[in-house]
């Protein structure tokens, strides 16, 4: 059962999500693409599009595989907002905005997860321990 804390992150990372994929692909089709008409860097999408149906499916493995998946596209948006100059840096900066949303909503909804398996990893521990001292 969920809690309204992760209701809250689980709805932030989709949000999160779909926005950084909606705004890197008018980033470098309309916004400032790095040649006019567009680039064929807007392609850059493509792996953010993997994980989504698992996303909206809430399935623990692809919210894990994803908040390190995104890690690459915080790198691309330190690196242009420092480095771009105009629209194209202030847009580097809300891709990171968006990158530190969807990775900390990811952490936040999958804590619970985490605890329970570490607690049921601790009790087959125990019980294994107690058969073999038996």
């Amino acid at each position: 059962m969920q809690n309204s804390t992760q209701k809250t992150c689980y709805i932030a990372a989709v949000v999160s999500l779909v926005a950084l994929i909606a705004m890197c692909i008018a980033w470098e089709l309309v916004l400032a693409p790095l040649r006019p008409g567009g680039s064929w860097l807007a392609l850059k999408v493509l792996p953010l599009l993997l994980p989504l149906r698992g996303i909206l499916k809430r399935d623990i493995y692809t919210l894990q595989w994803s908040s390190m998946l995104i890690l690459l596209y915080l790198a691309e948006g330190i690196v242009r907002g420092a480095t771009d100059p105009g629209l194209s840096a202030t847009l580097g900066w809300i891709e990171v905005a968006l990158v530190c949303l969807f990775f900390f909503s990811c952490l936040l909804y999958l804590r619970p997860y985490k605890r329970a398996a570490r607690t049921l990893a601790q009790q087959a521990i125990k019980k294994a321990s107690e058969s073999v001292n038996e």
